[in-house]
This record gives C-alpha cells, sequence and structure tokens, in this order.
C-alpha cells in the first residue's frame, strides 16, 4: 500500500493521487490540511525499524504494509485554520509534522523523499559543492553582505544576477544600476550573487533511473516568472549527453533523492551548467507544458515497478 503525505488543494499532490488512481496502484491519503486531527500515528522503533500504525478516518494502515511513500509538505497556507489558541495549534501542528518526518526517515520502504535528502537545499553553496563533487559544473559563486565584495565579483565577470542562498524560493534577477544604488541594505542580511550563465535553460527531472530533460526557451532570466515580465516560454523534451545525465543520476543519487528537479543550462558552446537541486519538485508544470509522463514514472517507482536509483 502506497501512502501519500500532503494535500489536494496541492496540484501536485492531486496529481500524483490521481496517476495512483489511474495506473491501479493502492493507496491512502494523510491529508495535511487536516493534519493532526482526524488521524492517529502510532508507533515505537524496535531493532528492526518503527512499528505501528496510521489511521485515518476510515482506514487504518500497519506501517510494514507500506511500500512506498510520497511526501510535500504544506505551507500554513494550506492547512486548515486552527482552532483555540493559534499559538497552542501552531505549536502542535510544527511536533505533529517533526513527528511524522522522523517515521518517514526510518521506514524501510522507497520515501520520495525523506528530509535528510533535501537538507542540502538549504544551503545552496553547500549544495554546490555538492554537484561539483559529482560531475556537474557550477557558476562562479559568492555569498555574501559586504557591498563591496559584491563590486568586487561584477568587476571580474560583468553580468552577474543574485538569489537567495536558502531554500526559500526567490525570483532570480540580474544585479543592475537600480540593485547596486540599493548595495547597503545588503548589510543587514546575505545574498548569493553568481556569474551570469548564457544559454537555453534545462530542467531535469531524475525519478530512480529514470530521465527526463526540459528544454526551456525564453528571454526571461527567470522562466519560472516570465509571464510577470510578459514574456513567452516555449517548453520540448530533449536528450541529454550522456554524460550531463549520469552526472544528474549521481547528483540525485548522493543527495539520498529519489526524485530531484535539477536546474541547468546549456551554454552556447554546449556545456552544462547546474544551479541547484529542488528535492520536491513542482513537476506539474513541466508535465502540462511537454506531456513528458514524469508522474507516471514517479507512480510505478512508489508502486515498486521501476527501479530506484
Amino acid at each position: 500500500m502506497i501512502l501519500v503525505c500532503g494535500g489536494l488543494a496541492d496540484g501536485v499532490t492531486e496529481l500524483v493521487c490521481a496517476r495512483l488512481e489511474h495506473s491501479g496502484y493502492a493507496y491512502r491519503l494523510l491529508d495535511l490540511a487536516h493534519y493532526p486531527a482526524g488521524y492517529r500515528v502510532a508507533w515505537r522503533w524496535s531493532d528492526t525499524g518503527p512499528t505501528g500504525t496510521i489511521a485515518g478516518p476510515d482506514w487504518r494502515l500497519d506501517l510494514d504494509a507500506i511500500t512506498g511513500v510520497y511526501v510535500r509538505f504544506l505551507g500554513p497556507e494550506g492547512r486548515r485554520p486552527p482552532q483555540g489558541d493559534p499559538e497552542d495549534a501552531a505549536a502542535l501542528q510544527l511536533e505533529a509534522d517533526a513527528a511524522l518526518m522522523a517515521l518517514l526517515e526510518d521506514l524501510p520502504c522507497p520515501v520520495v523523499n525523506r528530509v535528510g535528502g533535501g537538507m542540502s537545499n538549504n544551503s545552496k553553496p553547500y549544495q554546490s559543492l555538492l554537484l561539483r563533487r559529482a560531475g556537474l559544473e557550477v557558476p562562479a559563486t559568492l555569498v555574501t553582505s559586504d557591498p563591496d565584495a559584491v563590486r568586487v565579483f561584477q568587476a571580474e565577470y560583468g553580468d552577474v544576477i543574485y538569489k537567495s542562498a536558502s531554500g526559500i524560493r526567490s525570483i532570480v534577477r540580474r544585479l543592475g544600476p537600480d540593485q547596486l544604488a540599493r548595495l547597503e541594505f545588503l548589510r543587514d542580511g546575505p545574498a548569493q550573487f553568481q556569474a551570469f550563465v548564457p544559454g537555453r535553460n534545462v530542467r531535469v527531472h531524475t525519478v530512480g533511473d529514470a530521465v527526463f530533460a526540459t528544454l526551456i526557451e525564453t528571454e526571461a532570466v527567470d522562466y519560472r516568472y516570465a509571464s510577470r515580465d510578459g514574456l513567452d516560454v516555449a517548453m520540448t523534451p530533449m536528450n541529454l549527453p550522456a554524460a550531463v545525465e549520469a552526472a544528474c543520476l549521481r547528483s540525485a543519487r548522493d543527495l539520498d533523492l529519489l526524485f530531484a528537479g535539477i536546474d541547468l543550462k546549456e551554454t552556447p558552446d554546449g556545456d552544462f551548467v547546474c544551479f541547484e537541486v529542488n528535492p520536491c519538485p513542482g513537476f506539474i508544470y513541466y508535465e502540462r507544458h511537454t506531456g513528458q509522463q514524469i508522474s507516471t514514472a514517479l507512480a510505478d517507482l512508489l508502486h515498486g515497478t521501476s527501479q530506484a536509483a
């Protein structure tokens, strides 16, 4: 039995459930929008791992019956409004989420993805070191709160972009005159600066041993927000060079990610540069634009039909 931990208000979780159902794979949904109310999770650790049960409104599942888990934690906006004291409700929510994370970390079945595998995303510079170790080229990067260091970096590389150094999503922008005029505010908190890499964006999804590469063509610096700038985006499936594909699979394996979204750029010279790896990719955007069967591969992985990396 497959366990899905997420909320149906989240389109990605909804697609995973729909694909499991369409494939005929049995699953149970732990709806995080209503968790922990309405659910009972009880277990203990033994020498062979956690033993116990998860019970929903109308179902009960022994932990040893779980053959695969897909988890996508919700933010506050996806939760049911708390009852009673907001601070007490928030504390209970955090404790319940932490307990679920700890349980999923130790289940012996495939988990997409364990929290530990995604921790590198909390520090993009650290993740870059791991990506380079796996054989992927990464751009020249500076993380600093020193305005003078940024000026020196720009003088060396010319065209520079900036973004968050953490796992919090941020819009990638070019460092221009307006930003340079506000550099003194950088002293209040560091940011990440990188040499701009010309070329075409490529998004790679690794699902176990399967690789789905998407070529993204746009004039926007950050294609995810191209519409905000009045720009178009075109997406088509592509085949990666064998060495790049192998490096992507190696990176996902090294990060302990059964499912990963890897952001690359193909330079005009045909080289590939990697920016980051997303441990909980919102793949629905790419599947809808290209027809690539990412969700099918994910369902097969959870069911055990395909081989995990």
